[in-house]
């Protein structure tokens, strides 16, 4: 028998929340009740929810109580302090912020990659970074066929991932600049966005890496269960509104043919084959723009070095590097029978 749950999403009404809510509609999620809960601010907003408009309520304690699941996209602080709240009221709390991605008592988890580390008694679960997510959904096919020694990435990521204040002040700048008209000064990035790229993403940490080169390495070992695994990444910002792109390279243990890496890549789940470079055909961020699959293409032995292979990974940030993931999760609970109606 089927069952519906009660639902929160907490940052309702940020870029990330607003795409929870999308894609707990567009999946058919079994939602009995909708909590939308933001800061003060945003109280007295409405949001539609299956043709409902329903309004957005404070963040307090007392709306953990009977909650089934609950979406977290609010930043690392309010995590801190309300994903334990819900958790001990029985609540499986889905967390998109960095706050718990490292506790070795959370798992870390991208459904098609390892959902086995979801368990009824691991109440607090940590969505991945987005440019993490995509990466991990195209190396693990390659990874139990041939085990990836190392990996070096160089990601193009939009400006949707610093939320809609960087949509906001990509679009302010190009419509200065098309009117010739003096450019806003930055404000979230560190540097004018619009038409430019900016080898900056967070702040940068004593061994010359960003934080979010960082956690491409650390968050890969982790959801990957292979700690001896070699990362280096390079993440850059570009002025790009929706998807993020990412030029990988890899070295395998066994030797792995472009054919090979294409076959093992099409029956993955949640990748799509986009490759054909005769007739102009890779991914791009246009085309992978609000769609829900992880669009690999231009993969291509490396010249380099004899088990080396390269490839072009492109998805939606909002979608599977966020939200998507975020509800998957939730989805793979259910089919697991983990959630206990309250």
């Amino acid at each position: 028998m089927s069952k519906n749950y009660t639902v929160a999403v907490v940052g309702a009404t940020g870029a990330v929340g607003q795409e929870m809510v999308k894609m707990l509609e567009s999946r058919k999620f079994p939602v009995k009740s909708l909590r939308l809960l933001a800061s003060e601010r945003s109280v007295g907003k409405k949001m539609k929810f299956n043709g409902q408009d329903i309004d957005v309520l404070k963040l307090t304690p007392e709306q953990a109580k009977g909650v089934d699941i609950a979406l977290f996209s609010a930043g690392a602080a309010i995590s801190k302090e309300y994903a334990p709240i819900f958790a001990k009221e029985n609540c499986f709390v889905i967390d998109n912020s960095s706050a718990w991605r490292m506790d070795e008592s959370v798992p870390l988890v991208v459904p098609e990659v390892n959902s086995q580390a979801l368990s009824q008694e691991k109440k607090i679960i940590a969505n991945p970074n987005c440019s993490t997510i995509q990466m991990v959904v195209a190396l693990k096919p390659l990874h139990d066929a041939a085990r990836i020694k190392r990996v070096i990435v160089a990601t193009y990521q939009s400006v949707s991932g610093a939320g809609g204040h960087g949509m906001d002040e990509l679009e302010q700048q190009s419509r200065a600049w098309a009117k010739n008209e003096t450019i806003p000064p930055a404000s979230t990035f560190q540097q004018q966005i619009a038409f430019n790229v900016i080898p900056q993403i967070d702040v940068f940490l004593d061994n010359g890496y960003t934080k979010e080169e960082m956690k491409m390495t650390n968050e890969t070992r982790k959801i990957m269960g292979d700690a001896g695994m070699a990362v280096s990444a390079t993440c850059v910002r570009v002025p790009v509104f929706r998807s993020h792109s990412e030029s990988v390279w890899i070295e395998t243990e066994k030797k792995l043919t472009a054919v090979d890496a294409r076959r093992l890549l099409a029956a993955a789940p949640g990748v799509e084959i986009y490759d054909s470079p005769a007739d102009k055909k890779y991914p791009t961020p246009l085309m992978a723009a609000n769609r829900q699959m992880t669009f690999v293409g231009r993969i291509r032995e490396d010249i380099a070095i004899e088990k080396g292979l390269t490839f072009w990974v492109v998805s939606d940030n909002l979608l599977k590097g966020a939200a998507l993931n975020a509800v998957q999760i939730a989805e793979e609970l259910l089919h697991r029978d983990l959630i206990k109606n309250q």
